[in-house]
């Protein structure tokens, strides 16, 4: 009989203890915790269903439904397609990413609220105001943008993942305004106008006493010392990448289903979970996307992985421009009458991930039948709070 494949809740059950001994926990990481290794439980409750053609029985136990969690991101990742896909447009798209540097990111894992807020800020800001400038694009554009805060080894590495269709209302709503051939924006003057807007806004947050400056940024509370550190990050080139446009709305969504659901780590990448150490997979993208592993101790694998912890209903998803949501439905009428209908994409169907339980219906014996269910089984951590009235497991 094969091994288990190794969770991140198993990595959870075996180090959760030790972590809180070494580094004490906060509520809302306790919460976290508890959800992901009750996921799909018996601590949850659930379901026994039977197939309607071989009487073959299963229990299928209820989800978490945390955000963070690994196996609970595939139901709501494809409702979200869905939606994406009615709204694309007949035009190239393109992919740039913004970066804060390392020194901001430490100030962020203290202020995360406050700071990725600055973030979505800064970048909707910027690209709009550049599109908006006659010599550049000179129209008002529609912006996509995601919060990854995670490397591929997990350390913490904010940065923000902006799709935005190749152009944009002109401003008077007349005409659609097309970017050039496989140029989107001057990613220079992208740079240097995200770092003057960012640093704009976090001088004013720190002015109105929004920002906490505390371990080895306390020396930052007195504000000479801060005016010295925010004068050396305007010092330095902020990374912003353009890659190339996508080629259509298929690859659009592909990217997305990629990108927009995720979690820092997915349990696929875990190799093994033995002896109080853990190793995963990730690409070393300084050497032509090498594949690697790393192994970490237990301990340290699950502080890397707490860091990406958002703060509580804090929106990592997020719409501008023509593509905001008070003016997403008649923008989008608006536009497919100067370019034309879109081309009909489909959500794209992606295999089965390992993560994610089989389809409710199908039976796993036989194939043919369908699992109905037949009995309810209570939850067995009555406390827990998502152990509510017992619910089929969807996220």
């Amino acid at each position: 009989m094969s091994a288990p494949r190794p969770t991140v809740a198993a990595v959870i059950a075996q180090a959760a203890d030790a972590y809180q001994a070494r580094y004490g926990i906060a509520p809302a990481e306790r919460r976290l915790l508890r959800d992901l290794v009750a996921c799909r439980t018996a601590a949850l409750g659930g379901h026994q269903q039977q197939c309607t053609e071989c009487g073959h029985e299963v229990l299928a136990y209820n989800s978490c439904r945390n955000r963070h969690c690994p196996t609970c991101q595939g139901p709501a990742r494809a409702r979200w397609l869905a939606a994406r896909a009615a709204e694309l447009l007949p035009v190239p798209y393109f992919h740039v990413v913004f970066t804060l540097p390392a020194p901001l990111a430490a100030l962020a894992l203290c202020n995360k609220r406050v700071v990725y807020g600055l973030l979505f800020r800064a970048v909707a800001r910027t690209l709009r105001t550049i599109a908006r400038d006659p010599q550049h694009l000179g129209a008002d554009l529609g912006v996509l943008a995601v919060l990854h805060t995670w490397g591929q080894t997990l350390q913490h590495h904010p940065h923000l993942h902006c799709v935005v269709p190749g152009g944009g209302l002109a401003p008077d709503g007349t005409r659609w305004v097309a970017c050039r051939p496989h140029f989107f924006l001057p990613v220079r003057v992208l740079s240097r106008h995200f770092r003057h807007t960012f640093l704009r806004l976090l001088r004013r947050a720190y002015q109105h006493g929004k920002l906490r400056c505390r371990g080895p940024l306390a020396a930052l509370a007195d504000p000479v010392a801060w005016a010295r550190w925010i004068q050396g990050l305007e010092g330095v080139e902020w990374v912003v990448y353009a890659k190339p446009p996508f080629g259509g709305p298929e690859q659009v969504l592909k990217y997305l289903a990629r990108y927009t659901h995720r979690v820092a780590i997915s349990n696929q990448r875990l190799v093994a979970v033995a002896d109080g150490r853990v190793t995963f997979r990730w690409k070393d993208y300084a050497h032509d996307h090498r594949p690697r592993t790393m192994t970490l101790d237990a301990v340290e694998f699950l502080r890397r992985f707490l860091l990406h912890r958002l703060p509580r209903g804090f929106q990592h998803i997020r719409h501008y421009g023509f593509l905001g949501n008070r003016r997403r439905a008649a923008a989008l009428a608006r536009i497919r009458q100067l370019v034309g209908p879109a081309p009909t994409a489909a959500a794209p169907q992606e295999a089965p991930c390992a993560d994610e339980p089989p389809p409710r219906d199908a039976c796993p014996r036989c194939g043919t039948g369908r699992l109905v269910v037949v009995a309810t089984l209570a939850p067995v951590d009555a406390t827990h709070p998502r152990a509510g009235p017992p619910a089929w497991n969807t996220s």
